[in-house]
């Protein structure tokens, strides 16, 4: 005898407004724009079409077919083992952080190619410049420090004609370099964004893929296999997030005339403490941090800034 069947709210209210996956999946639709998909939908135990979520290969399908459903993008491949990013979750970020910018431009979200962003740790599936690129028309820069994630991330581009042009990359040489070596003399942005790695070794980065493993089958699992997939870099580095944002700021500070907002993902609350800390020592003058929730995952974006409002309107009132 099947559970009884679930009641869905009509929306996922916990999404930002503008996300586009606010509403479940809507399985034959996707699958008639990717018909690839079917394969991997079933019924689940509450007789709801799904995937099986700790399946990678079903993960990546699925993935491709939102897309091109909902983005219009052709072609989206990545290398075995590379990370094969939620895709609700990363278009959240954008959206938040575009309500920042609209701040001060008039209650206005800006959009256009003269919005320019750098996303650092682009990734093999460089996935923030595609859905902020689609969403808003704003420019990219990706940086990585892996020349296969920065191969992939090109041939993307490459094959898909509305993101060429729009969509640059570049290699990070020193691994202990975030801004350095990265944005250039008198090169400004309008924000940078930053999924940062999570982890602080590879040992607690196994543990993790096992918790999440074992939730998403309701029973313990004892062998790793990354539905979500990862390279080391994306999702370990020594000291873990905590380290990794403290750099990224104490970094920042040597670009504070060079961007407007500066900002990263923040997955455990603990590490907020600190965060603030440095911030403060560094001298931002503004700080803000906006909650997420995607399903039964809480992260926020820590957003900081050197500029003060005026200055602020001043460089939104140039575009």
């Amino acid at each position: 005898m099947l559970p009884k069947k679930r009641i869905h709210p009509p929306v996922k209210s916990n999404l930002h407004p503008r996300n586009r996956h606010r509403t479940r999946y809507n399985f034959k639709e996707l699958i008639r724009s990717s018909p690839e998909l079917g394969q991997y939908v079933r019924l689940n135990e509450y007789d709801d079409e799904s995937i099986d979520f700790s399946n990678a290969e079903a993960v990546l399908v699925l993935n491709r077919a939102l897309l091109k459903h909902f983005y219009k993008i052709n072609y989206w491949e990545i290398p075995t083992d590379y990370l094969c990013p939620p895709i609700p979750g990363r278009a959240d970020y954008l959206h938040y952080i575009a309500d920042i910018l609209a701040l001060t431009n008039g209650g206005i979200v800006p959009t256009g190619s003269q919005i320019k962003c750098l996303d650092i740790g682009t990734g093999a599936n460089c996935i923030y410049p595609i859905i902020g690129h689609r969403e808003y028309g704003w420019s990219f820069i990706g940086s990585d420090i892996d020349q296969v994630a920065l191969s992939s991330a090109s041939e993307i581009i490459e094959k898909n004609s509305n993101l060429k042009g729009k969509i640059e990359l570049r290699l990070q040489k020193n691994a202990n370099d975030i801004f350095h070596g990265i944005i250039q003399q008198d090169e400004r942005f309008t924000l940078t964004i930053c999924n940062p790695p999570f982890h602080a070794s590879f040992e607690e980065a196994q543990a993790g893929t096992l918790r999440k493993l074992s939730n998403l089958h309701q029973k313990r699992i004892t062998k790793p296999t990354l539905n979500f997939g990862g390279q080391n870099n994306e999702l370990w580095c020594a000291g873990g997030e905590e380290n990794f944002i403290k750099i990224m700021i104490n970094q920042s500070k040597d670009f504070a005339e060079s961007c407007v907002w500066f900002s990263t993902l923040v997955a455990k609350q603990v590490h907020l403490k600190s965060i603030y800390k440095t911030l403060k020592k560094v001298g931002a003058i503004e700080v803000k941090t906006i909650p997420m929730n995607q399903g039964n995952k809480s992260t926020r974006i820590v957003a900081w800034t050197f500029l003060t409002k005026a200055q602020q309107e001043t460089w939104m009132n140039k575009f």
